[in-house]
């Protein structure tokens, strides 16, 4: 028994890119346009180092700064505090800390590191706000306004309880 063979003609379909086409022209420039508007920055991190991995110096500064609700505290980890910079109707006094850290950064200009403690409540403005005065300042050099470094080294941790030290700096 022969089976015959049945031939359908499929008609073949055409793909209609149209719609898509129309989505890519719109989607594209509005995704580049939000791109050039989108400032990302990384930020560099370090861990603390802790005290069980090296052995450490006791004259060398070890620079903190704690995030208190109330007050901004620069401190030594060794020496203790060196000065407080107290918050004003909601804002930190940036600039003060900016100007005591480059007469720091003048006396040790081979420092680069610097310790962020900041309390849970911190919020992130406040930290990124900080970091950013910590690691540079503005210098005019050759008439062009310019980043200048303080300390790019930055680690950050939890500020100790008010309660369980002393000072804010850390020493007990």
């Amino acid at each position: 028994m022969l089976k015959k063979r049945i031939r359908h003609n499929v008609d073949e379909a055409e793909l209609n890119i149209t719609a898509f086409m129309n989505l890519m022209i719109i989607l594209v420039p509005v995704l580049l346009l939000s791109m050039v508007f989108a400032n990302i920055t990384v930020l560099e991190l370090k861990l603390p180092k802790t005290q069980n991995n090296e052995e450490i110096d006791l004259n060398e500064l070890q620079l903190e700064v704690v995030i208190r609700k109330d007050k901004l505290v620069l401190a030594d980890t060794i020496k203790g505090p060196i000065q407080e910079f107290p918050r004003v109707s909601e804002v930190y006094d940036f600039a003060a800390l900016s100007k005591l850290l480059i007469d720091l950064k003048k006396q040790v200009p081979e420092k680069r590191d610097i310790t962020l403690l900041a309390e849970e409540s911190t919020d992130y403005q406040t930290l990124v706000a900080v970091m950013d005065t910590v690691r540079s300042y503005k210098a005019v050099v050759a008439a062009s306004l310019v980043d200048a470094e303080l300390f790019p080294d930055i680690s950050i941790g939890d500020a100790p309880d008010l309660d369980s030290s002393a000072s804010a700096g850390g020493k007990s």
